[in-house]
């Protein structure tokens, strides 16, 4: 009978002291969950692509056990960052083109440009993006003229840095069958002297890219696969790509499916009819790293071309309102067509004309609705009186870095009564309950601690102004880091399964070299991560 005992107790302990054996475990570390609590804790389990626990180091320790642990001496470890608003596959494209960010004159954009060609030789266009004639002296649109002393053969197509504007030379315009009959609504041809200028603003870009070079398969995966690269460096893990054609998407599940493009992709289709006509009838697509169900609409343009619609006439320029992208019938009709269809709708808005447009144009569809979670992106100049339409309906998809790109010259547009209402983040969180973040790059850098900054301190990376632009509308380090990780999450349906650190979520995480929450201020702007993991595999680092 002892001997049984003895021999009963000894197979009660084995049970015990045994651990389930995972993947990987995480232990000593600081890690910020962001669940419900904003609870913090020590180590972690995964197995098979997800958490299956999360707390002390003492605690996983217990339960669990694993070929591969990773001892992080007290690093910070943060949920996947999410970008809730980006252009993914544009960045890819930008990779190959020159690079006109930084510039301080027309004069150097020319010599980029001249400098490029050289290299190219064998290009059949000589494209660039990223010029902004308001960092130069003369902010004055640039014309066309030396491009076509210059490229008198080739066409030359330079894009404005928020997308909204091209400067063309005239092989463009003969290629496109552009002249001083033209007309194209929704945009502008600029004439200066009564001649051409060369710059394009909105729609009239269109007939430019009817005329282009269409990209062969493989340079659409080398650009995809580009900029996956660049984006896990910088610990993003999602992204929203705001504006896709079917045949990227195609290529994207193609890749995502052969494991080449491992990066999560928010698929939002773009505006026009082969898109419209196939996947609101065909329905949503939704795979682990793939999920399309919203559509990117432009209401207007940008302030920084004075596209955007304003109520009242731009404050330095008499009489010109800006221009709706999408008409008032169109979007009023789309927003039923998509919500029948029960897809999101996510519409570019900047005016505070078109801020009110496509607000109305949700509010009469969503009435019916339960939880449509339906955007507006950017909601940059928005009515005092228009603040109350926001809700847990319809969310704001803000981009911090802009407020610190346009201060400068941004109250000079609206005048001093409507920057009131501009870049008004804290304003947009208590009304909605949250507020989406994202770069909208490549408009702005891809660096997501830019973003944490301006949302924060309000400076740019000059650390100007001095106590921060319009800190009333400032967000908390908590709030931020929520935007970029849950309320993202959540606003693309998708917060049961990614955005924070919690079981049964996927394994999508990031070690950082210090603690964004506690890092002084001024030093967030230089946050490196030390590596990027997804479904609990490194994807990015040492």
């Amino acid at each position: 009978m002892k001997l049984f005992s003895a021999i009963l107790l000894s197979i009660l302990c084995f049970s015990c002291d045994k651990k389930q054996s995972v993947d990987l475990i995480v232990t000593n570390a600081n890690v910020y969950t962001v669940d419900s609590a904003f609870a913090k804790a020590e180590s972690f389990a995964i197995q098979d692509g997800k958490f299956i626990a999360v707390g002390s180091s003492a605690e996983i320790a217990e339960t669990y056990e694993a070929e591969k642990i990773i001892d992080l001496s007290g690093k910070t470890v943060l949920p996947g960052l999410i970008d809730g608003h980006c252009h993914f596959y544009g960045l890819g494209q930008n990779l190959q083109i020159a690079n006109l960010v930084g510039t301080n004159s027309f004069d150097e954009v020319v010599d980029k440009i001249s400098a490029f060609a050289k290299v190219n030789r064998e290009a059949t266009v000589i494209r660039g993006r990223g010029w902004d004639q308001n960092d130069w002296e003369n902010k004055d649109f640039p014309i066309k003229d030396t491009l076509d002393i210059l490229f008198p053969n080739l066409p030359v197509v330079l894009e404005r840095i928020d997308g909204h504007a091209y400067l063309v030379n005239q092989k463009a315009l003969d290629l496109a069958g552009i002249n001083e009959n033209t007309i194209v609504d929704g945009g502008e041809i600029v004439v200066q002297n009564g001649k051409i200028s060369g710059v394009l603003i909105d729609n009239p870009q269109r007939l430019i890219d009817d005329v282009l070079p269409t990209e062969t398969k493989t340079q659409i995966a080398n650009n995809l696969l580009e900029a996956q690269e660049v984006c896990f460096s910088y610990g993003l893990t999602t992204v929203n790509d705001a504006g896709l054609d079917k045949a990227i998407i195609e290529m994207i599940d193609s890749l995502q499916v052969s494991g080449a493009l491992k990066m999560r992709v928010y698929a939002m289709i773009s505006n026009n009819k082969e898109n419209l006509d196939h996947y609101l009838i065909n329905g949503k697509v939704k795979t682990d790293r793939l999920n399309v169900r919203s559509v990117k609409v432009y209401g207007d343009g940008a302030l920084g071309s004075r596209g955007a619609v304003l109520k009242e006439a731009y404050n330095d320029k008499a009489g010109h309102f800006g221009a709706m992208v999408t008409p008032v019938k169109e979007i009023n009709e789309l927003a039923r067509r998509v919500a029948n269809a029960d897809f999101q709708m996510n519409t570019h808005a900047i005016g505070d004309s078109a801020n009110v447009v496509v607000l109305r144009a949700y509010n009469k569809v969503l009435q019916s609705k339960n939880d449509p979670r339906w955007k507006v992106e950017h909601a940059q100049v928005v009515s005092k009186e228009d603040f109350d339409v926001f809700s847990n309906k319809i969310l704001p998809s803000v981009q911090p870095t802009h407020a610190t790109s346009d201060m400068y010259w941004a109250e000079d547009r609206v005048g001093a009564k409507r920057i009131k209402g501009a870049y008004a983040y804290k304003d947009l969180l208590n009304q909605s309950g949250l507020v989406v973040l994202g770069t909208d790059f490549p408009v702005e850098q891809v660096n997501p601690f830019y973003t944490f900054y301006a949302a924060v301190a309000r400076k740019d990376l000059k650390q100007y102004p001095k106590g921060g632009y319009q800190m009333q509308n400032a967000l908390s380090r908590k709030e931020t880091l929520k935007g970029m990780t849950i309320w993202a999450a959540y606003s693309n349906f998708e917060e049961t399964e990614k955005g924070s650190i919690e079981q049964g979520k996927f394994a999508d995480f990031i070690i950082m070299d210090e603690d964004i929450m506690t890092i002084a201020e001024d030093k967030i702007p230089s946050l490196q991560v030390s590596a990027t993991y997804v479904n609990g595999e490194k994807v990015y680092g040492n």
